[in-house]
């Protein structure tokens, strides 16, 4: 049942209409772009998929709907960012009876836990549940880091089969090998690491500006795998101006506006957040222009 998942695997966004109602289509038509660009999952209601200002009943009327129309193509995940335990099994159970892959489980949010509370956290909703999951280790944003040490003494839970990566120290890719050897499928979560990480030693990338060019992303991935690091750098110097677009309190925002230039997709955010104006807005939107005019010519599919 253990699967063992690789690639690039996408945080989407969750396309809106500009009264900030979900639009299902939006969503559903990106989906089958970044499918069509050979990605192995898709990770649904991330941070970048805005899950934490939607309401439940919002959350699992958008997984029902992607879960169907994913139709096992890839595999299919929903971030679960409740606020308590008890919420993420719920949530957690509810996305096994929907039909969803897996889930990629973040720390109870609002809450900065010790490390008996951060263990007891994760192991309850593993427990809950005989989905897969992957943990996303994200301590700037969310003020809970699972260390290689914390790794290893989840280890004996079956089902944890990955983690996200997202410390932001590119380091720990060592440590993790170090401490926990091949336990874990390991993700980077962090764009303008994903070739120090790949040099390192890692299984997927969870994928966020690369939404916005998921022929781009892949293509440069693909050269990862095959270890040809002279064109992954070529490549990856294109993109890092657009991959530090994730790496910012705004990412929502900067990274939909990246969705919304290259035609897959709409700005519009859920309140409390707000769509980009003024100098901030332009500044952005020249490194999306510039990344779109100098965007590399790549070669045919099975070529790279």
């Amino acid at each position: 049942m253990k699967p063992y998942w690789s690639g690039v695997f996408p945080a989407i966004t969750t396309q809106f209409h500009k009264d900030g109602s979900i639009d299902l289509d939006g969503t559903a038509a990106h989906a089958e772009v970044l499918i069509a660009s050979g990605i192995k999952g898709l990770i649904f209601l991330g941070s970048l998929g805005e899950n934490q200002p939607m309401s439940g009943e919002e959350k699992r009327r958008v997984m029902e709907a992607m879960v169907k129309v994913v139709n096992g193509r890839v595999a299919v995940l929903s971030g679960v960012a409740e606020t308590s335990t008890p919420e993420a099994v719920r949530y957690t159970r509810d996305m096994e009876k929907l039909g969803a892959d897996g889930v990629m489980l973040m720390p109870a949010m609002l809450y900065k836990g010790d490390t008996d509370e951060t263990l007891a956290h994760f192991r309850t909703v593993a427990k809950s549940t005989g989905l897969p999951i992957m943990i996303y280790n994200n301590p700037i944003s969310y003020a809970n880091d699972i260390t290689p040490e914390l790794f290893a003494k989840l280890a004996e839970q079956k089902n944890f089969v990955a983690l996200k990566e997202s410390s932001g120290d590119v380091r720990r890719i060592t440590d993790l090998h170090n401490t926990v050897g091949d336990r874990y499928a390991i993700f980077t979560g962090v764009d303008n690491l994903a070739l120090e990480a790949s040099i390192l030693g890692i299984d997927g990338w969870v994928a966020g500006t690369g939404i916005a060019f998921p022929a781009e992303n892949q293509y440069f991935w693909e050269l990862t795998r095959q270890g040809k690091w002279e064109e992954a750098r070529t490549i990856y110097r294109w993109f890092t101006p657009l991959l530090h677009l994730d790496v910012s309190t705004k990412f929502v925002q900067y990274i939909k506006l990246a969705v919304q230039e290259t035609g897959l997709g709409k700005e519009w955010v859920r309140a409390p957040r707000l769509i980009l104006k003024g100098e901030e807005r332009k500044r952005v939107l020249k490194i999306i222009h510039d990344g779109i005019a100098k965007r590399p010519k790549l070669p045919k599919r099975g070529k790279a």
